[in-house]
C-alpha cells in the first residue's frame, strides 16, 4: 500500500516533467497523508487541445476516493489506494479506471516494515536517480448531500519489486514519462490497453532509506522526517527466527 508520500520538487520541475502551464508556486510537502489535498495531472479540456496551451493540467483532489454512487462518506471506507489487479472490475474503482485515469506527481513514498516483535521501521523510498516521478492515479467526483461536488482520488498499487519486498509487499504503480499520454488517454484506451503499465518498476529504481518515527505523525511536515537513521536492530527473538529461516534453506 501507499499511505504516505512526498512532493518536494520545485514547481518549475513539476511543470517541466508533466508538461503543465506555468502556475502558482507551491511549497514542498514532506508528509502527505490520506484526506489531504493532493495534486493530480489530467488531460486539459478539449478546447485547449488544439491551441498552443499545454495539453495537461493540474488539479487538486481529496486523497481518498469516494465512488459517485456513495450516499455519504460513511458508506465507504477510506479508499486512498486501489489494487491495480482488480481496479477495472471493482465497483468502487472501475468507472474511474475506465474514464478518469490520472498522474500523481511525487518525489517518493514512505513504507513501514513490520518487525517480529511488534515494532515497525519506517523507510523513505525515493528514486535512486532523484527527480519527480508519476504514480498512477484514479479520480472520481462525488456530490455531497448539500450539492457541492468534491474531486477525490486514489493511488494505484502493484506488487513490490523484489528488492523492497522485505519492507512491504505492495508499492505504487509508477508511470514513465514516455507513457503519460497512453495512460491518460481514456477516450480510446480501455483498462485492458494499459495493463502493461501496471507492473512493478525494475529492481534498483527506488532506494530505501531508514527514517525515524517522526513520519508516523501527520503533524510532522519538516524535512527532518526524511533524515536517515540507523534501522532498528532485530531483537533476540527476531534474530533467532531469522537464523532458523536461513537454516531451512539448506
Amino acid at each position: 500500500m501507499c499511505g504516505r508520500f512526498a512532493l518536494t520538487g520545485k514547481p518549475a520541475e513539476v511543470e517541466r516533467v508533466f508538461g503543465l502551464a506555468e502556475g502558482d508556486d507551491f511549497p514542498p510537502r514532506f508528509n502527505i497523508a490520506p484526506t489531504q489535498p493532493v495534486m493530480m495531472v489530467v488531460p486539459a479540456p478539449p478546447r485547449a487541445q488544439g491551441s498552443n496551451l499545454p495539453h495537461r493540467q493540474a488539479v487538486l483532489v481529496r486523497w481518498g476516493l469516494i465512488p459517485s454512487w456513495a450516499k455519504n462518506t460513511q458508506d465507504v471506507s477510506l479508499m486512498f489506494n486501489a489494487r491495480s489487479e482488480s481496479a477495472a472490475v471493482k465497483p468502487s474503482f472501475r468507472t474511474a479506471m475506465r474514464h478518469r485515469r490520472t498522474l500523481v506527481p511525487a518525489s517518493g513514498f514512505y513504507e513501514w516494515r513490520k518487525l517480529n516483535d511488534g515494532r515497525t521501521q519506517a523507510y523513505w523510498l525515493r528514486p535512486r536517480d532523484g527527480g519527480v516521478i508519476a504514480f498512477g492515479g484514479l479520480m472520481e467526483s462525488w456530490s455531497e448531500p448539500g450539492g457541492c461536488e468534491i474531486d477525490t482520488g486514489a493511488i494505484l498499487t502493484t506488487r513490490a519489486s523484489a528488492d523492497i519486498r522485505d519492507i512491504h509487499e505492495r508499492m505504487p504503480v509508477v508511470i514513465r514519462p514516455e507513457h503519460f499520454d497512453h495512460w491518460l488517454n481514456c477516450w480510446t484506451n480501455e483498462p485492458r490497453h494499459v495493463e502493461e503499465l501496471l507492473q512493478p518498476v525494475e529492481e534498483g529504481f527506488f532506494e530505501a532509506i531508514a527514517v525515524s518515527d517522526l513520519v508516523n505523525n501527520v503533524a510532522n511536515t519538516s524535512p527532518e522526517i526524511q533524515a536517515e537513521v540507523k534501522a532498528k536492530a532485530p531483537r533476540r527473538s527476531e534474530k533467532k527466527a531469522e537464523a532458523t529461516a536461513q537454516l531451512q534453506l539448506f
